[in-house]
Parts: C-alpha cells; sequence; structure tokens
C-alpha cells in the first residue's frame, strides 16, 4: 500500500519550481506536461522533466510524469523522453479505452527489458475524464497489471457531459461515487477532483473530507496551501485510531470466546466494522512512517 493523499501537479518547464516542490513532502509529486505547458514550451519541458527526475531527491515522495493525452502530437516523444530518467510512473491523461494503456504497457516493457529493469518497474495511473472513459471502465480497470490507480478529471467530464460546474460537485456525483466503486472493485486507488480555490484551504479540506467519506484515497493538488489540509482529511486522526484500537482488541477476544457481535458505545460491531476498524488502523501506520 502506498500513501497518495496529496497528488501535487507542478509544471513540467519550470525547472526552479521542481526543485521546491521535492522540499513540499506531497505524497505524489506529478510533473505535468500537458495542461500546465503551453504547445511551445513542450519540448523544453519534457527535457526539463527528465533532467529533474535523474537530479533532484523528491525524499519519499512518488516521483511521477503527466505525458499528453494519446493522439496528441506530443504523446510519444513525451514517453520516449521521460522513461529514460526512470520516474515511478506515468499518467496518462484522457483515457478513453484499454488499447491506450495497453500500447504504453508495451512501450514500457520493451524498454525495461532493453535496460535490464525489473519489469512493472514504471506504474501507470489513468486520469478517467469523459463520458466514453466511464462507459468503459471495467475494460480500463482490467487493461494491465501496470495501473494502480485512477484519477478523476471532474472539469474535463463536466464539458464531455455538458454540465454545469458548481461548489457543491452534485452534477458529477454519480460519476464520482462510479469511480471509486469500480477502483475498489479492481483493488486500484482512486484520487479525487482538484479544488480549483487554492486560497481557501478549507474548501479543499471540506472536499478531501468528502472524498474520504466516498472511499478515495487522495485527492488532486495544484497548490502547495493545499498539501497539509488534504493530507490531513485522509489521515484518522487520534481519537480515530484509538477507538480503532479498541473495536478491534473487543471484537478479537469476542470471537475468540466463541462470540459472534458485540454492542461497542451503543453501536453492533460485526465483521465489516472490524476490518473498516483495520483499515483505519494500516492507514495511520503508513502515515506515521511518512
Amino acid at each position: 500500500m502506498r500513501l497518495r493523499r496529496a497528488f501535487l501537479y507542478t509544471p513540467g518547464e519550470d525547472e526552479h519550481k521542481i526543485e521546491k516542490t521535492c522540499a513540499l513532502r506531497a505524497d505524489c509529486v506529478c510533473l505535468d506536461l500537458e495542461d500546465a505547458v503551453s504547445p511551445s514550451k513542450k519540448e523544453k519541458a519534457r527535457l526539463t522533466v527528465a533532467h529533474a527526475i535523474g537530479t533532484f531527491d523528491f525524499g519519499k515522495s512518488e516521483k511521477l510524469v503527466r505525458v499528453n493525452a494519446a493522439g496528441s502530437p506530443y504523446f510519444m516523444a513525451d514517453l520516449r523522453t521521460v522513461i529514460h530518467a526512470v520516474p515511478d510512473g506515468i499518467v496518462i491523461p484522457k483515457v478513453e479505452e484499454a488499447s491506450t494503456l495497453q500500447e504504453v504497457d508495451g512501450f514500457l516493457e520493451a524498454f525495461e527489458v532493453q535496460q535490464e529493469l525489473e519489469p512493472g518497474t514504471m506504474h501507470l495511473i489513468a486520469i478517467i475524464e469523459s463520458a466514453r472513459s466511464f462507459v468503459n471502465l471495467k475494460e480500463i480497470c482490467t487493461a494491465t497489471p501496470r495501473l494502480e490507480a485512477l484519477i478523476l478529471g471532474a472539469e474535463d467530464l463536466a464539458v464531455s457531459l455538458g454540465a454545469r460546474r458548481t461548489p457543491s460537485n452534485e452534477e458529477i456525483f454519480y460519476a464520482r461515487s462510479q469511480m471509486v466503486l469500480y477502483a475498489a472493485a479492481y483493488g486500484l486507488d482512486a484520487i479525487d477532483l482538484v479544488c480549483n480555490n487554492y486560497k481557501d484551504t478549507d474548501v479543499a479540506y471540506q472536499e478531501a473530507v468528502s472524498g474520504a467519506e466516498l472511499g478515495y484515497c487522495g485527492k488532486q493538488v495544484i497548490h502547495p496551501s493545499q498539501i497539509e489540509m488534504v493530507q490531513k482529511a485522509f489521515t484518522p486522526d487520534e481519537e480515530a485510531v484509538q477507538k480503532a484500537q479498541q473495536v478491534c482488541m473487543e471484537y478479537e477476544a469476542h470471537m475468540q470466546g466463541g462470540k459472534g457481535a458485540l454492542g461497542f458505545e451503543g453501536a453492533l460491531v460485526d465483521m465489516p466494522v472490524y476490518r473498516q476498524a483495520k483499515q483505519t488502523l494500516e492507514r495511520a501506520a503508513l502515515a506515521k512512517d511518512w
């Protein structure tokens, strides 16, 4: 299990920003070659990203690169350049077909064999951001074992649907729920939507809490000010940890005595509740190590 609470994007063309990002302790640092880079700077950005991955110390942060979409004139050039720096993973935007991930999987496999790297050294993360993406979610989720996570691209999805974006996110609630459901079914991480209001950290925090309640493991972040609040929202607090510890202890003792479900603080504790408590302790232990 890997921590992916705060998924921070950084423009790939700005080496100074990338270097500063390394010290921010975000769980994931995604060097962006797509939306954050103008067409005239694409070539410079991919060279900058490859250099940065091979030069800077990212600490415990997962080192990722978001390439341009398959079918764009930049896609293959991005892949050919950045894989030589061997990032932890490649983020593929606008994934609508399983074949897109399979194509990248084959490309990475050939490179790993050529360079004598362990198979699967570089994993894949897919951004799901169109109606067609959601229609094909099952095939996308099972496209390749290299796929580790799905990201919800809410803004592009709204365009695809013809929906009006609102602060409540109600217009994409169905898709938001569906994506986390599919991710859980196929053992993938689910990373929630971007909060574009980067000046109000309370908004980002409340969105992150909502995402955690739905089952997301983390949230996309576009500004350093959002990192702390987002990582807090996806980390069990001390009260939750203590309660989970007590639930596990009492339930295990109850089971050893040959008994079934038990009452705890006025609520029934059975196997699903026990498993949820175990998940809370696992997440807390990961965060503590961070």
